[in-house]
């Protein structure tokens, strides 16, 4: 076996420059395709990174203003909901997370000691945790019993915290908000990122009674499970239909009920994804078939040169099966190698590109499946080696008189 190998090496050896450009196109295609893949994994990274601060499963209402006349209303009237708009669209979406925000309308002035500075204030039920999907570092986050008896408590941001504690821990510390004390019970993160950690939640019942919110919400959320982009435009349509009876707007007026629908907003941006996922395959492959069709044009050139020496192993008894072998094991050992290189290269380039390129708008983290590249190298193998079965065929039927005579 191992002289057999030799005998191969050392006939690859004798065409360099055919062997060279053979094994160049078969390793390019190998390496687009690892590069390739690596791209569209690295966009796609980025669209899940745009999406990450808050649930892809959820629809958001927002007030807007009336562009519609409507049972005696004209346009240009302010809409925004209530508790009752807020308990129906929990009525229709038993077992999801649903939440109102109310926004105080203080200047959002917080202090501890001599530490003061203005963050953003949000009122919100206990679901918005779901919503935002906001992840506790410290303590709890707000929940019902805070709503029932209107506590005055409060989950604060991690870079809230860093500045008006300096490090130490906020948890049971009082903070006073435009002059109203508020205990702290929690301390988040956000992968949102610093702006998402400069916020203050407070209980909505606490807020609304504090500043005179009455039972007013500027916006509800909730999730809708694993709706499909169809059923997620159904549900949709349903609150709309509620929330237009409840406010005497009329159904068709976008203006008044603005919805933003994250369900409709992610399956758009992955099937697009999903149609370049398979486009880097098509074109990837593409590209590795041009090199098994190099690797089947070299083997018949192979075939074609060697008639004489074929023939005369052959003559000497050589059988069939041990000239298609031959032939066959050329093809793998070119294959092989030339396909295993461009594995390593491709991987090689994506992992310095993860490692080199900065957080940008575009591409974030590109990596590859190993898995799928090694399959994809190995699919490569094989498919040179049945490439090369043809001229294996070929040099299997050659006529040893025949050849040695034309040799």
């Amino acid at each position: 076996m191992l002289d057999r190998w030799t005998e191969i090496g050392d006939t690859l050896a004798r065409n360099k420059l055919r062997t060279v450009l053979t094994a160049l196109s078969v390793a390019w295609g190998i390496f687009m395709l690892v590069l390739l893949l690596g791209a569209g994994q690295g966009l796609e990274n980025q669209i899940a990174w745009q999406f990450r601060d808050d649930a892809t499963n959820s629809i958001w209402v927002y007030g807007g203003e009336t562009s519609i006349a409507h049972e005696g209303y004209g346009v240009g009237r302010r809409v925004g909901y209530d508790d009752d708009d807020y308990d129906q669209i929990r009525a229709l979406f038993p077992g999801e997370a649903v939440t109102g925000r109310y926004v105080p309308p203080s200047a959002g002035s917080i202090r501890h000691g001599d530490r003061v500075s203005t963050f953003e204030l949000r009122a919100v039920h206990p679901d918005h945790q779901v919503l935002e999907r906001t992840e506790m570092q410290e303590g709890r986050y707000l929940n019902l019993g805070d709503l029932d008896e209107r506590r005055k408590v409060a989950v604060v941001g991690r870079e809230v915290s860093e500045f008006l504690f300096r490090g130490a821990s906020a948890l049971g510390e009082w903070i006073d908000v435009d002059g109203v004390p508020f205990r702290i019970v929690g301390v988040f993160k956000d992968v949102g990122g610093e702006s998402e950690e400069r916020i203050v939640y407070l209980p909505v019942t606490t807020a609304r009674a504090t500043w005179g919110g009455g039972d007013s919400l500027r916006q509800i959320m909730f999730t809708v499970g694993d709706a499909s982009l169809e059923e997620a435009a159904v549900l949709e349509e349903r609150v709309r239909l509620v929330l237009a009876r409840n406010h005497a707007i009329h159904p068709d007026d976008r203006r008044a009920i603005r919805v933003r629908n994250n369900v409709e907003s992610y399956q758009e941006v992955k099937q697009i994804f999903e149609f370049l996922g398979l486009f880097v395959w098509i074109v990837g492959l593409g590209t590795v078939l041009a090199g098994v069709v190099g690797v089947s044009n070299i083997m018949l050139v192979s075939v074609t040169e060697r008639r004489a020496e074929i023939g005369l192993r052959k003559a000497l008894g050589a059988t069939p099966s041990s000239i298609v072998s031959m032939v066959l094991e050329e093809a793998l050992l070119l294959t092989g190698i030339s396909g295993y290189a461009g594995l390593i290269f491709g991987l090689g380039l994506v992992e310095v590109a993860a490692w080199a390129i900065p957080d940008n708008d575009y591409i974030r983290d590109p990596s590859v499946d190993l898995g799928t590249v090694i399959a994809a190298t190995v699919l490569l193998v094989v498919a040179g080696v049945a490439a090369g079965f043809v001229p294996a065929q070929q040099a299997a039927a050659v006529e040893p008189v025949t050849a040695l005579r034309d040799g």
